[in-house]
């Protein structure tokens, strides 16, 4: 793209060529240019050429690829799984010079945290992120903590991320005694803060805190408040904060935030008999009318162990959903919406990326390494740690 690319009128100012795909936002920790060339999405050597940079490579080389990826890059991941499943398997490689992850930039900071220091995280494409990721800043999360310690709330709150975060906040919830958490371990996660203290702050994912909360541990809708970084004070009165027991912030997955209730009246309509099965990303009534709620590898299971003739219709990545679907020609699996909804960021990692950074790994070239800062990754550590040492529960 150069700026004589540009539609008439357009001035090629930075953002215009943002939009473009061109140069990059220095006040960002993501660039959206590779330098170098990129393969053409049309070369139909790129198959061949990802196969050959990668067997080139050898053990030096690991490849993740999240669920969510599309079926081209998945063909060449040595082990597929959702984000903190492939940043602990990033960390049981310490043979492997280089990981390159196939997902988004907050898996990849993961999956640097998590390893050795003489590894090497690639993003093939550093304009792969996450909107929900995206929804809480640093310095937002550090003022709405200022906010609760003016509201005498902030004793006694734990804060407790969703792994689809920034280091940046992963690292906030290490300084102030909190934990992570995944889709699979949010009860357990909560249990453990309600035991260190009176309330949980929970980011950046308002569904998953508020799923978790009311039907897993037995709280009401009353007793969660919704903060609005966006508003004064989080919109959020100081007497709201203290009496809450989930403070859960303003922000969601961009795709399974989309699935509504309609969406589940009309596949019952359309699909007699049919399961829905959905993530608990998604918002609370659309998890309350569902048959089944759980994790990503929680509908993978379920699908897999399904009899023949089963019918099921699934609310996350579509993807995934189309994967499940072509590994199971006896079972009914449909997409919960009837308007498909790709993961746009996951999918800016394709073909081409994945090839370019292959082979610039085997011409001895790293690209797109993704790298936190020592001070950020040992708090960030100190939390996923808190994660990996939570104790189970009897149910």
């Amino acid at each position: 793209m150069t700026v004589t690319d540009l539609p008439e009128g357009v001035e090629p100012t930075p953002l215009a060529l943002l939009l473009l795909g061109r140069e990059a936002d220095l006040g960002s920790e993501r660039g959206v240019s590779c330098p170098g060339s990129l393969p053409a999405a049309s070369d139909p050597a790129l198959v061949d050429r990802a196969a050959a940079a990668k067997a080139a490579l050898g053990d030096s080389v690991f490849v993740l690829g999240h669920h969510y990826q599309r079926d081209e890059v998945i063909q060449f991941a040595d082990v597929t799984g959702d984000s903190f499943k492939l940043a602990q398997q990033a960390a049981a490689r310490p043979e492997a010079t280089y990981i390159v992850f196939c997902g988004v930039h907050f898996m990849a900071e993961s999956a640097d945290i998590l390893t050795a220091d003489s590894q090497q995280v690639v993003l093939p494409d550093l304009a792969a992120g996450c909107s929900m990721a995206d929804m809480a800043t640093a310095e937002q999360v550090a003022q709405a903590w200022d906010v609760l310690t003016d509201a005498d709330a902030a004793a006694g709150t734990v804060p407790v991320s969703y792994m689809n975060s920034s280091a940046a906040i992963k690292a906030f919830t290490g300084r102030h005694g909190g934990t992570i958490c995944t889709s699979s371990n949010a009860e357990r996660a909560l249990r453990w803060s309600f035991q260190q203290g009176q309330r949980v702050l929970f980011l950046p994912d308002e569904h998953l805190g508020r799923n978790t909360a009311v039907r897993s541990l037995g709280l009401t809708l009353d007793d969660c408040v919704v903060y609005d970084p966006r508003k004064p004070g989080g919109g959020v009165s100081a007497a709201r904060l203290r009496d809450a027991k989930m403070i859960l912030w303003r922000g969601h997955c961009s795709v399974h935030g989309r699935f509504s209730l309609d969406c589940v009246h009309e596949v019952r309509e359309r699909i007699p008999g049919v399961t829905v099965l959905v993530h608990p990303e998604c918002r609370h009534e659309v998890v309350e009318a569902a048959d089944l709620v759980g994790s990503t590898e929680y509908i993978i299971a379920t699908v897999d162990a399904a009899p023949a003739g089963s019918a099921f219709a699934v609310g996350t990545e579509l993807n995934l959903v189309q994967r499940l679907a072509k590994r199971h020609p006896d079972k009914i699996v449909a997409f919960l919406d009837r308007t498909v909804c790709f993961c746009s960021t996951m999918n800016r990692i394709d073909l081409p990326h994945l090839v370019w950074s292959l082979e610039s790994l085997a011409g001895g070239s790293v690209v797109n390494r993704i790298s936190v800062d020592p001070e950020t990754a040992r708090y960030a550590r100190k939390a996923l740690d808190q994660m990996l040492a939570l104790p189970q529960y009897a149910p």
